[in-house]
């Protein structure tokens, strides 16, 4: 077999998982897509290392020891992952990316007075009804 099946098969994976990373708002979508590009990386090591391995000669197969790293630290990964995401979905409600840069941020969303809503009797006066306060004082 070429290596060009496997390398165009690996690229294909490779830019799935890009496109699932860029994309998807939902966060165990985007945990799979990157276990996609870490799938096209495993794909790269054992077909390099078939290839290799038959030019060299070489008994020694540390494509594929790579490759069963990169799957055990996958596994890892998804694990904790997976926590992460179910512990914030407890507390916020959504697996949404996009909703929790509150968290990032650090701070919960204030429940105080709405200051921007004018008829809210807590919120200061301005533009032309701030000038009629001044001028009628």
């Amino acid at each position: 077999m070429h290596l060009a099946y496997p390398a165009v098969l690996a690229a294909l994976l490779l830019c799935t998982g890009l496109y699932g990373v860029l994309a998807r708002r939902n966060a165990i979508l985007v945990l799979m897509s990157v276990e996609l590009m870490l799938n096209a990386v495993n794909l790269n090591l054992v077909a390099f290392d078939v290839w290799l391995s038959r030019a060299a000669e070489e008994t020694l197969h540390s494509g594929q020891a790579l490759t069963l790293f990169t799957i055990a630290i996958a596994a890892a990964e998804i694990g904790i992952g997976l926590a992460i995401v179910l512990a914030v979905h407890r507390n916020r409600g959504t697996a949404d990316i996009d909703r929790l840069r509150d968290t990032a941020e650090g701070h919960e969303p204030d429940d105080g007075p709405d200051l921007d809503n004018p008829d809210n009797p807590d919120a200061p006066a301005t533009g032309t009804a701030a000038e009629k306060a001044e001028a009628s004082a």
